[in-house]
């Protein structure tokens, strides 16, 4: 449960700070073809974090070795990441900056994944609806991107 935990209290901590931001955003900001309704991210977001710390708790809970170790690691330099991309996005709407940000976040949650799979493979495996939502939210930091500049 810690490491379940761990991952959700820093999407509720990111998604605190960005409240108000996230209002703003889904009045103001032109957005691409198939965006959905602001309720699904929040909804989207508590079954990802849980995956992630599912996967860490089962990758922690092997017996030691260097993947079991870099995967720990992963988890938590793209959780930083994944906590530090919605600032970006939404609080400085830096959206350029964001794009190259998530490539960085799909990059590193894509190793992490890998790396749980070496130690756990269900582990591995839980991570791919993750990768799969920040593939489409890529599409989407992009496409608001194109169509508002910044």
């Amino acid at each position: 449960m810690v490491w379940i935990a761990l991952a959700e209290g820093v999407g509720l901590a990111a998604g605190l700070l960005i409240r108000e931001d996230v209002r703003i955003y889904a009045d103001v900001v032109a957005k691409p073809p198939l965006s959905p309704p602001p309720w699904v991210f929040p909804a989207v977001w508590t079954v990802l974090y849980a995956l992630m710390g599912v996967g860490a708790a089962r990758v922690f809970l092997k017996e030691s070795a260097p993947a079991r170790t870099r995967g720990l690691v992963l988890f938590a330099v793209q959780l930083a990441f994944n906590f530090c991309w919605p600032l970006i996005f939404f609080r400085a709407r830096a959206f350029a900056a964001a794009a190259l940000w998530l490539a960085a976040l799909l990059t590193l949650a894509g190793w992490m994944a890998a790396e749980f799979g070496r130690t756990d493979r269900p582990a591995g495996r839980i991570q791919l609806p993750y990768l799969l939502w920040l593939v489409f939210a890529e599409y989407l930091n992009l496409g608001v991107w194109l169509l508002n500049g910044m």
